[in-house]
């Protein structure tokens, strides 16, 4: 080289901005986690997988990052310790985007709080001097140079009143579609004024044909963790189909190579993980780094192989149950067996149960209760220790429901005792009633809230990915407290039991159209704006009761909480045979076809 050209190369190096540490050695230096954040309070250390997503994360060439994530990695503290670097060395506005209110409250509140307290270069940039207008509050920050807002996704006009140079959405498949569209299109046009813009998206993925961080992972580079063999070297990503165990024992389980068969314990796994690295599949992708990973490269002792194939092991038997395996420890998304259930095939494994006696498996009994404008009815639904539904008995109350003798029958019904094999008798231990239709919803509530301490509750169905069941969030205008029940969630899981012979099982009492009705139904994925959601849709022709109350049930069941062996006790206490007053409301409607 010339002198010329060694003098243009120095100044060309004069002009560029000087080298930044690697986000994953940032991290490790400034980030500090206080007592009572994490069980290892102190300086961040990032395991082995983490380092290059923390890189991809602060690599200003990389303009989305995409994680599909289990639990047990670590990924809520990446996220928090990426945040802090930006609000230290790069600060321009910053957007966090959540599925709900409440998760944005408690992530600032349980890591981004505590991340920006105990990291001195953090609370460094977050002492300057801001004027009146700059205040914060707890889901917006100002500091100089930038802002950070933790925003949920519910409400598009959250999406509507920023831009934004760093936008991190974490937990996306739990984000459903708004108004106005997909919250993550809504979001990522917030970042479109910003050239050097970078996108931050992680998930634990749950329905396959409708996963966000499936579909934007398959729109990156798709980088895999392989790990090597201890035997014979090989690179490989470890997967559950590669995790075996003796019989009976899976607390013993261990790793089969798939290159030389070798049978690797638990014991090699942190220098393997410690020596393994991330591949990209597809390496033509540019700016675009795609993660995946299962909780079987998690280094928390919770996550060791044994306890994994323990948790694997109580959890097969049952589709709701294995979903959340597949989901939360396996990082895949869930495939439904089908779209649509058999009537047929499900009255005819009726058994000789109900209510005169209830089963001795049975410890708890829930109500779902359907209001009609002429009609109430009701499914009960015994529960076993195990989570098995018992669908016990169906009944319908008629009458108006405006009128005062409808709910005096109702609650003569809900305050019956039934006697039960172990020699007690049993009482309904919740209620759902649906308050949904707007005309029947003062009436509901007002039946309702005197009865708070049976638990019979006041409901309104949901759709979306939504819990269970949960308190609404405000009093309806008379008052009255409702509680939302995520019907598509609550059908998702029935749709995953009922085919299945133990999971759910029928009193032979049952008619032909309870059957009929409890099948009215089908899974459907439909786009809306764009954007594919799964749903539920009535088959043409079909009436819906028997379902309804079925999911009514379910969500009641989330209400109880009893101790097995103590009801176990209570229920096999002889108690005196007495018999309430109130009408015989077995009616024959239901017998119709």
């Amino acid at each position: 080289m010339t002198r010329l050209s060694e003098v243009r190369a120095e100044a060309l190096r004069a002009l560029l901005p000087p080298p930044r540490l690697r986000l994953s050695d940032w991290i490790e230096q400034e980030v500090h986690l206080p007592e009572g954040v994490t069980a290892q309070p102190g300086p961040v250390r990032l395991w082995p997988f983490q380092r290059e997503i923390a890189d991809a994360i602060g690599d200003p060439l990389i303009e989305r990052v995409t994680l599909v994530k289990p639990v047990r990695v670590g990924f809520t503290t990446l996220l928090s310790s990426a945040v802090a670097s930006f609000v230290a060395n790069d600060p321009a506005p910053i957007l966090c985007l959540l599925p709900a209110e409440s998760d944005c409250r408690d992530y600032v509140v349980s890591d981004i709080e505590p991340v920006f307290a105990a990291s001195p270069a953090v609370a460094e940039a977050l002492s300057g001097d801001l004027d009146e207008a700059g205040r914060n509050t707890l889901l917006s920050r100002r500091f100089p140079g930038g802002s950070l807002k933790v925003v949920a996704a519910k409400a598009p006009r959250n999406l509507r009143r920023h831009n934004v140079r760093f936008l991190l959405m974490d937990e996306v498949d739990g984000m459903a579609p708004t108004a106005e569209g997909s919250p993550l299109l809504l979001a990522e046009r917030r970042t479109l004024s910003f050239p050097d813009r970078k996108i931050v998206l992680g998930s634990t993925p749950v329905h396959e044909e409708t996963s966000h961080v499936l579909r934007a992972y398959a729109q990156s580079d798709q980088r895999v963790y392989e790990v090597p063999c201890p035997d014979c070297g090989a690179f490989s990503e470890i997967t559950w189909d590669q995790i075996s165990w003796p019989e009976g024992a899976p607390e013993s389980a261990f790793w089969r190579c798939p290159h030389c068969a070798a049978q690797i314990e638990e014991r090699h796994k942190p220098a393997m993980i410690a020596a393994g690295h991330w591949r990209a599949t597809r390496p033509e992708v540019q700016g675009h780094a795609g993660f995946r990973m299962n909780a079987l490269i998690s280094l928390h002792a919770n996550a060791a192989w044994g306890k994994l194939a323990v948790e694997f092991a109580a959890s097969k038997d049952d589709p709701t149950t294995l979903q959340t395996f597949v989901n939360t420890i396996l990082a895949q998304g869930w495939r439904s067996d089908g779209d649509e259930l058999d009537e047929t095939s499900l009255a005819a494994r009726a058994e000789p149960f109900g209510l005169d006696p209830v089963p001795a498996e049975v410890l708890a009994l829930t109500v779902g209760c359907d209001v009609q404008h002429d009609r109430l009815e009701l499914t009960y639904t015994g529960w076993t220790e195990s989570g098995a539904m018992l669908i016990l008995a169906h009944r319908v109350i008629w009458g108006s429901f405006e009128a005062d003798e409808t709910w005096h029958d109702l609650d003569a019904l809900l305050s019956e005792r039934f006697p039960h094999q172990l020699g007690g008798r049993i009482g309904i231990d919740a209620a759902a009633i649906d308050a949904g239709d707007g005309t029947t919803m003062h009436t509901v509530t007002s039946f309702c809230r005197g009865r708070t301490a049976r638990r019979i509750a006041a409901i309104k169905g949901a759709h979306g990915n939504r819990p269970v069941i949960e308190r609404a969030g405000s009093k309806t205008k008379t008052g009255a407290r409702l509680w939302i029940v995520g019907v598509d969630t609550v059908k998702a899981q029935l749709f995953a039991r009922l085919p299945r012979a133990g999971h759910v099982r029928f009193s032979e009492a049952l008619p032909a159209v309870w059957y009929e009705q409890l099948a009215s139904e089908r899974a459907v994925v439909r786009y809306s704006r764009g954007q594919p959601v799964r749903s539920f849709e009535r088959i043409p022709g079909k009436r819906a009761e028997a379902l309804d109350c079925t999911v009514y049930a379910v969500a009641a069941r989330q209400l109880v909480t009893i101790n097995p062996d103590t009801r176990r006790d209570e229920l096999g206490q002889m108690q005196p045979r007495t018999k309430r007053p109130g009408p015989v409301l077995q009616s024959s409607w239901m017998r119709r076809t």
